[in-house]
C-alpha cells in the first residue's frame, strides 16, 4: 500500500472510531448493538457527507491527555454546583456576555475539541467558531464586570492549551510561550 493511500486508511479508520465512540457516548452505552449501529451510522455519514480532512498530529501525550480529561471533569463538576447555586438563591440576577476569545491554534481538530470542551462545561455555551480567524464566540451565565470576562477567557485558552499539550503537534506546543491572547466582548442582560 502506497504511503498516501496508507495515511488516508488510517485518517479514515481514526474518523470512523471517532463517529462510533461518539455515537456510544450519545446512547450511554457500550454494547455490541451499540457498537455496530455506530459502526453503520459512521460509514453512512463518512460515505454520505463530505468531511474535510482533519490533521492529526500524530502525537498524543499520555499523561497531558489525562490531565485534559481530570480537569473537564473537575470544571463540569465545579460549575454545575455554581450553575445550581445562582439558580436557587433568592437574589439571583442574571448578568450575561458575548465573549469573543482568539484561540492560539489554527489547527481545526484543536479548535474543535476546545469548542467541545467548553460547550460541555454548565454555564457557558459556544455560539460560533470563526475557523479562518480562529476565534470562538461564546455566550457566559454570570457575567458582571471585566474580571469576570479575564476568568472566562483565561478558562477557555487553560482548556485549549491542555488540548495542545495532550494532542496538538511539537510546533504548537512551543507556539504557546510565544503567543499573546486576545479578547473582545458585548455585553447583554
Amino acid at each position: 500500500m502506497q504511503p498516501s493511500r496508507r495515511r488516508a486508511f488510517v485518517s479514515q479508520a481514526l474518523l470512523t472510531a471517532g463517529l462510533v465512540l461518539l455515537w456510544c457516548l450519545l446512547w450511554g452505552m457500550f454494547d455490541l448493538l451499540t457498537l455496530v449501529t455506530g459502526l453503520g451510522v459512521a460509514l453512512l455519514v463518512s460515505f454520505l457527507f463530505y468531511l474535510p480532512a482533519v490533521e492529526l498530529s500524530g502525537r498524543i501525550n499520555v499523561w497531558r491527555t489525562a490531565v485534559f480529561l481530570g480537569r473537564l471533569l473537575v470544571d463540569i463538576v465545579r460549575a454545575s454546583a455554581e450553575i445550581t447555586w445562582l439558580v436557587l438563591r433568592p437574589s439571583f440576577r442574571s448578568s450575561n456576555a458575548l465573549i469573543a476569545v482568539r484561540l492560539r491554534t489554527s489547527s481545526d481538530l484543536i479548535m474543535s475539541w476546545t469548542a467541545e470542551a467548553v460547550s460541555i462545561v454548565p454555564g457557558s455555551i459556544v455560539v460560533d467558531l470563526d475557523r479562518t480567524a480562529s476565534t470562538l464566540y461564546l455566550h457566559a451565565l454570570n457575567v458582571h464586570d471585566d474580571s469576570d470576562i479575564e476568568q472566562v477567557v483565561a478558562e477557555v485558552l487553560g482548556t485549549e492549551r491542555r488540548l495542545i499539550l495532550a494532542i496538538g503537534s511539537r510546533t504548537e506546543a512551543d507556539a504557546l510561550r510565544h503567543d499573546h491572547d486576545h479578547v473582545s466582548t458585548g455585553r447583554g442582560a
